[in-house]
């Protein structure tokens, strides 16, 4: 592996944005193996390439605002992407299989599921006391916990339902282990056994059947990777958990339609199922990387994996309960999904990836990244010229969008309630608070954007609360 990203040495670099990604072309390997030795090779240069973007985003938008032609190219623009936009929603979602049936069980493949936890005592018992009585025969499935030098009572805790559960493995990590989550995972994924890795955060809740509805998605040869839908088990508290609630319907309906117009699916982290085989050919989980899940979905797709999606059941997290928690938690996962852009851009072009997914990334690109970072400068350019801000019809398809599917996935989360008036209502109303609550990406992505720019982040221990506890999360 290189040396770390967030080291100080980058700062002390002149910057030279164009050369690090010129830099990028030079001997782009054919060979299958010189291909999967470069699948880290692009995370230098991270704060030089992100500069980039960003005076091409900046200048780019100033000079449409200049020409008289510029109101054209948007218009031009919009109306592709909501030609692309009708065909992402008029996709039939791909069927689930049906749940294992008892017979199938005894050919069924066993499963290794992994959990990184760090003073977790509020929470780890109950979800290793969850995961060890999982509907799945005990002799195929064992349950790992690492624990990353827990200060609490997590060790204890472990080391009592160790005794209690003998599928339960745990491996205690030393203090200055390096590597966050991502290190603790890739030290025990070489001792675990299963044919299928599964990783849950230590806050996660699960029904007893997720096994037997997961795994009949990976009979598929293609699919590499699946997904479980998540919800918000603390979503009644608050304007802000009933925000989070929305925004993961969102995500769900997103995930279902980019899959069947042949984009990307994507990894979220928690309540994630990975095939041992695809997980070892991409080199096993990021050290270098804020957000795991997201840089191994870029390269899953990379070596021509298929990730799927489990809509029912779900796997519930708790959201965070204060505006400023989730302004930190969503920074880090701004930054990490922009990084993979930065890291793989040269991948994503190549060959290695098919055009359909090509076309996903970038229009999802252009909506959650560049769009937002350019709506400043639009606003600017707007206010100097008295005109109204020129990028109004893609921000304003971009919403329209955002609501319809935020609409359809919250249908779709309950689709085994019948669809009275009371219910419509209930849904529009949380579809129109949710659309609401989504507006706060458009304050952290130029945020993010702007900050990757100028300086590194370094690596950082930082504690979220959750329903009155304390619970640690992997930040940078």
């Amino acid at each position: 592996m290189p040396e770390k990203y967030w080291s100080e040495n980058e700062s002390e670099q002149e910057l030279d944005p164009i050369g690090s990604l010129l830099s990028e072309w030079v001997d782009l390997e054919d060979e299958e193996e010189e291909f999967r030795s470069d699948f880290f090779e692009g995370l230098s240069g991270r704060r030089k390439k992100a500069a980039f973007v960003l005076m091409a985003v900046w200048s780019t938008t100033i000079a449409l605002h200049l020409v008289t032609w510029g109101t054209w190219v948007i218009m031009g623009i919009t109306g592709l992407m909501v030609i692309h936009g009708l065909r992402l929603m008029s996709a039939k979602a791909e069927p689930t299989p049906d749940p294992l049936s008892d017979e199938a069980l005894a050919n069924a493949p066993s499963v290794s599921l992994l959990v990184a936890a760090k003073n977790e005592e509020s929470v780890i018992g109950n979800l290793v006391t969850m995961l060890c009585n999982l509907d799945y025969p005990t002799d195929k499935y064992e349950v790992w916990v690492i624990d990353d030098h827990s200060s609490d009572k997590t060790p204890q805790i472990l080391e009592k339902l160790a005794r209690q559960y003998p599928q339960l493995r745990v491996v205690r990590r030393p203090a200055g282990a390096g590597g966050g989550k991502s290190g603790a995972l890739n030290q025990v994924l070489p001792q675990t056994q299963g044919e299928i890795i599964g990783v849950f955060d230590a806050d996660a809740k699960i029904t007893p059947d997720l096994l037997r509805r997961v795994l009949p998605i990976f009979e598929a040869q293609e699919i590499g990777a699946v997904q479980v839908r998540k919800a918000i088990a603390n979503s009644a508290v608050n304007f802000w958990t009933r925000g989070q609630m929305t925004e993961m319907a969102l995500d769900s309906y997103y995930q279902q339609q980019r899959i069947a117009v042949g984009g990307i699916g994507e990894l979220r982290g928690n309540g994630q199922f990975a095939r041992r085989s695809a997980l070892q050919r991409c080199g096993g989980w990021n050290e270098q990387t804020i957000t795991d899940d997201l840089d191994l979905t870029i390269r899953l797709h990379l070596d021509n994996w298929k990730i799927g999606f489990l809509l029912d059941p779900a796997v519930e997290e708790e959201g965070v309960t204060s505006a400023i928690a989730l302004w930190h938690q969503r920074n880090r996962w701004a930054e990490g999904g922009y990084q993979r852009y930065l890291d793989y851009w040269r991948l994503i072009l190549s060959q290695r990836m098919g055009l359909r997914k090509k076309l996903d990334l970038l229009y999802f690109a252009l909506t959650q990244y560049i769009l937002p970072t350019a709506a400043v400068p639009d606003f600017v350019m707007a206010i100097a010229r008295h005109r109204l801000p020129m990028l109004s019809p893609l921000t304003g398809f971009t919403i329209s969008l955002a609501f319809l599917g935020m609409l359809v996935g919250l249908r779709r989360t309950c689709s085994e309630e019948k669809l009275s008036f009371f219910n419509l209502a209930t849904i529009t109303w949380q579809t129109l608070r949710g659309t609401i609550y989504m507006l706060h990406w458009l304050a952290i992505i130029p945020s993010i954007t702007a900050r990757m720019s100028v300086r590194p982040k370094r690596l950082k221990w930082v504690k979220t609360v959750h329903e009155g506890t304390s619970e640690g999360s992997f930040e940078f």
